[in-house]
């Protein structure tokens, strides 16, 4: 933490991937400065202004040696106390080369008091019986500015409060069980491998696996779905989670600074600190801008000096420091990083992940987005679609043997039968004789009945020919992409079960919702053409690309881009890697594997098609808030220059009053950390 040697600014701590909570919060550093500006200024004006106060102070004191010595006293802590940070940051920035806000504020500072200790110590030198003083102008402003100071800081601390809200989801301490011994230890100290126990009402402190117990989990602050979900043993519980209902014993897999927590919090912060292409403009200008301005305020003495009215050196020096001040261009740094703070943090509490500033000027010119299918627009996993039972049995009769006999099975299909009987209540049945062959089905008794469940070539190896000609429709179910099992009781066919990777409820919205937007939906997958097809029928998309290799998605993305398209990917599959990388934005469902999560400069923690849309919403809304700020700054300054040089003067007689050039500098500050925060009060949704 320090200053910036290149613009000043705070900078700002790193957060750890584990949150210290003995570390007490740091105070304001610029808050007791303020304070302490603020009661001796207040007094200074009083003494400054008396002669424009009317029957309050006699005039004739307030030019007294007194009252001037007075100010003076009360002038010098202000500016070289309470805004010694200026002066120090802008010999900072003198040494490196950088001249930045601080230089003007500084130099504009220094001037007005260097002016008014001159004229209160050799006041011959000085036209007229009193030599204006401006001890009040380099009291206000320093003032002015500190108040800045302080709110803009604290606006940093709430656009930070994602991170942070983030980190506290971890608990200090963990309970940790070796053998018959179960102790509490600091979060730090548990290692992979580790039994945890975790109570009912807990956080869950680490990534893990349940061994033991049943319980509900709240899962909403880090994926954002608002139900609880069941966990059992085998089950992944996740750091920061709350534990509901039941007690678990959790052995944990990944710890520290490699769960899905920490690595959501590194990423939300190395983005919070990364730079948006559009601040190049922000940094060309004030590359120039400040050494254009002291030229200005040169010119402006100059022109004063020469041919200004009497007293000729009062006018100068005051129209000079207004022009440093009301230029100072604190507005045009906090432009572009207080919008993509606040902008990030909603978008970490929404799910979404952006990696760094350029992917989201990237994500808010995107024309074309590419899909893969199973994972993205899928589930990812088979679902029992259909049951078509024999004549002489009903759906539930045919669902209920094939699942007593699939629960000794392990693969995915067979959970997929097992997850249709347990969500239709079907009490289980007694197996016996078990036997798998693997790529063709299992068989055993049910009940004291021999079933078959398998492919038709499996059912025919057991004497039954021609099975699939008692269930005229599972021609149309293979088309759709389905793989159909056959199930047969005493030598007889008994049913038949289409199993298929459905479409995720969320996906046919999204893709209509991204048509809304002007972003073009593509499918890219490996499957075969029967099945993305159907797939990509259900959830609207009309351009497909079908059964190529993980080089052919990258291809396809090339083509894209060079057809001069802004291409994003979205997958979450290790074989996406290559197109994540490859396409100008890459985005990953949080649902998928490492490598592709990695690969991405985008992650949607749940894998909710949906929340691309509220993410592009989000970074276009972040690129407008920028555009906006970046208006106020230029057009302030592009205003503002003229009027404290005094051009207005020979035609209006109008001037600005330094103190009144401070106030200004401060309020376009203002208005810029306002209209960041806009953002944090108008949260991502979709379109409507």
């Amino acid at each position: 933490p320090g200053a910036c040697t290149q613009c000043g600014m705070d900078l700002q701590p790193v957060p750890g991937s584990t949150p210290d909570h003995s570390a007490p919060h740091a105070e304001n550093p610029m808050l007791l400065r303020f304070v302490l500006s603020l009661i001796l200024s207040v007094p200074l004006m009083v003494l400054a202004m008396a002669h424009m106060l009317p029957e309050t102070i006699d005039s004739s004191w307030s030019q007294s040696p007194m009252a001037r010595w007075m100010q003076f006293f009360l002038a010098t802590p202000v500016t070289f106390f309470c805004g010694w940070p200026f002066f120090e940051r802008s010999t900072r920035s003198l040494a490196a080369g950088n001249l930045n806000m601080f230089t003007l504020v500084s130099i504009g500072v220094g001037s007005a008091w260097a002016f008014s200790t001159a004229a209160l110590v050799i006041p011959s030198a000085f036209p007229g019986p009193h030599p204006p003083l401006y001890f009040e102008a380099a009291g206000g402003i320093t003032t002015l500015v500190l108040l800045g100071q302080v709110i803009e800081t604290r606006a940093r601390e709430r656009t930070g409060g994602a991170i942070r809200a983030l980190m506290q989801l971890t608990p200090p301490v963990a309970r940790r069980i070796s053998g018959n011994k179960e102790e509490e230890i600091p979060i730090d100290a548990v290692r992979s491998g580790d039994l945890l126990r975790v109570r009912p009402g807990d956080s869950i402190p680490i990534d893990g696996l349940v061994k033991e117990g049943q319980s509900s989990v709240d899962e909403s602050l880090l994926t954002g779905e608002s139900l609880p979900v069941e966990k059992s043993p085998g089950s992944p519980v996740s750091a920061g989670t709350r534990n509901l209902n039941g007690g678990l014993l959790v052995t944990a897999t990944r710890t520290g600074s490699d769960t899905t927590l920490s690595r959501i919090i590194r990423l939300v912060s190395e983005a919070s600190q990364s730079r948006a292409p559009v601040q190049a403009l922000a940094d060309r200008v004030s590359a120039t801008f400040v050494p254009v301005v002291l030229a200005i305020a040169i010119s402006t003495f100059g022109i004063w000096i020469t041919w200004g009215p009497e007293p000729r050196l009062s006018f100068a020096l005051s129209n000079a420091i207004s022009v440093l001040i009301i230029a100072c261009p604190c507005a045009l740094g906090l432009a572009t990083p207080l919008s993509i703070m606040v902008g990030l943090g909603q978008g970490a509490l929404s799910g979404i992940l952006i990696r760094n500033a350029t992917a989201i000027e990237t994500l808010s010119r995107i024309d074309t987005l590419a899909l893969d299918k199973t994972g993205t627009l899928t589930t990812g996993k088979p679902t029992l679609v259909r049951v078509i039972p024999a004549p002489d049995l009903t759906e539930a009769d045919v669902l209920q043997i094939t699942a007593a006999l699939e629960s000794a099975s392990e693969h995915p299909i067979a959970s997929a039968i097992l997850e249709a009987a347990k969500t239709a209540a079907l009490p289980p049945l007694h197996v016996e004789s078990f036997v798998s062959t693997p790529g063709a089905g299992v068989s055993g008794i049910v009940d004291g009945h021999p079933v078959l469940v398998g492919t038709a070539a499996f059912i025919a190896s057991h004497g039954i020919p021609d099975v699939a000609m008692h269930f005229a429709s599972v021609g149309a179910e293979r088309s759709l992409g389905s793989t159909v099992l056959f199930a047969a009781r005493n030598q007889k066919p008994a049913g038949c079960l289409v199993v298929r990777d459905t479409i995720k409820p969320t996906s046919r919205e999204a893709v209509r919702h991204l048509k809304q937007l002007g972003i073009h939906p593509v499918m890219l997958t490996g499957d075969s053409r029967q099945t993305a097809a159907a797939i990509a029928t259900s959830a609207g998309i009309l351009d497909v690309h079908a059964e190529l290799s993980p080089r052919d998605k990258l291809a396809t993305i090339s083509t894209l881009k060079s057809q001069g398209h802004t291409v994003a990917m979205a997958g979450d599959g290790v074989n996406d890697a290559p197109s994540l990388t490859g396409a100008d934005l890459g985005i990953a469902m949080g649902t998928g594997s490492d490598i592709a999560i990695e690969s991405a400069d985008l992650t949607l923690v749940h894998g909710d098609l949906n929340a691309i849309v509220k993410a592009v919403l989000l970074a276009r809304s972040i690129m407008r808030n920028i555009r906006q700020n970046l208006f106020f700054a230029f057009a302030y300054n592009s205003l503002g220059i003229p009027l404290a040089a005094g051009v207005l003067y020979p035609f209006t007689g109008m001037l600005l009053n330094p103190m009144a050039a401070g106030l200004a500098m401060t309020l376009s500050s203002l208005s810029v950390v306002g209209n960041s925060l806009r953002l944090a009060r108008r949260p991502p949704r979709n379109c409507s």
